[in-house]
């Protein structure tokens, strides 16, 4: 990621007053330090710090600096302003909901054994424009649990966190899967003004009520590009974050550079 675009666009929403005017170490540097371990998934060690700094500097700095601005939100407040900056550029004839299972090799919180991978794992809603541009998330799930639990709350959250963008979703389409076909999450749509375009769950029996538009309905895999896109950094490809906060913070850093890049 170039550094003129983290100081445009990155850099002053988790700058700490003044005080890097006076230093020798810069803002951007810290950032690019942190995306670096991002994309290549490497331990917080690891990262080559001669690469992106001139003067003598730890790793430990870096990722104290990465933890301050995940407890302090501010790496949620950056992707809201990124989001109500470049709103206009979305494509928002539609937008795709749908979840995803990430093994947890530390485990931590928020994540449970999954039977269906075998293994250990954490859950997160994302929610994309038509191109597959992440605007929402959820916060991590334990991995024992489908995509429907507490799925009217999390999406109650997801909107919340839409309109703070200053992002309408008033007579949006919405594409999703059977997974995500329960009576409450209809109900919970109409509440907002949502169009639903959800799969039918067989399992279900037979839903007299609502309609799939099936031409509509595949616009709902541009998702799987999102999902290509969030695959190239590969440190939210295999969860190692005990703390759901720090795990949280590495996927809203890459939404902020899939948007960036992409408009």
């Amino acid at each position: 990621m170039l550094s003129t675009q983290i100081k445009k666009n990155i850099s002053p929403y988790l700058a700490f007053g003044n005080s890097w005017d006076n230093t020798k170490v810069k803002l951007h540097q810290v950032v690019k330090a942190i995306v670096f371990r991002l994309k290549t998934g490497c331990q917080w060690r690891e990262i080559p710090i001669k690469q992106f700094f001139r003067v003598k500097y730890s790793w430990n700095s870096v990722y104290a600096h990465y933890r301050k601005w995940c407890k302090d939100g501010s790496w949620d407040k950056l992707w809201q302003v990124l989001l109500k900056k470049y709103k206009s550029l979305l494509d928002m004839s539609s937008v795709q909901l749908d979840g995803t299972h990430t093994l947890a090799k530390r485990g931590g919180e928020a994540v449970a054994y999954q039977g269906r991978k075998k293994c250990k794992t954490s859950n997160m809603l994302i929610l994309s424009d038509s191109k597959g541009i992440p605007i929402a998330c959820s916060d991590p799930i334990h991995g024992n649990h489908n995509d429907a639990f507490e799925l009217t709350k999390n999406f109650d959250e997801m909107v919340t966190s839409l309109k703070q963008s200053n992002i309408s979703v008033d007579g949006l389409f919405l594409n999703a899967d059977a997974g995500f076909d329960t009576i409450a999450f209809r109900n919970c749509l109409f509440k907002h003004d949502i169009f639903d375009n959800i799969d039918n769950n067989k399992r279900n029996g037979k839903n007299d009520v609502s309609f799939l538009d099936e031409a509509l309905y595949k616009e709902r895999f541009v998702i799987e590009r999102t999902n290509a896109w969030l695959d190239a950094f590969k440190s939210i490809l295999v969860r190692f974050e005990t703390n759901k906060i720090h795990w949280k913070a590495l996927n809203t850093i890459a939404f902020c550079i899939i948007l960036l890049r992409q408009l």
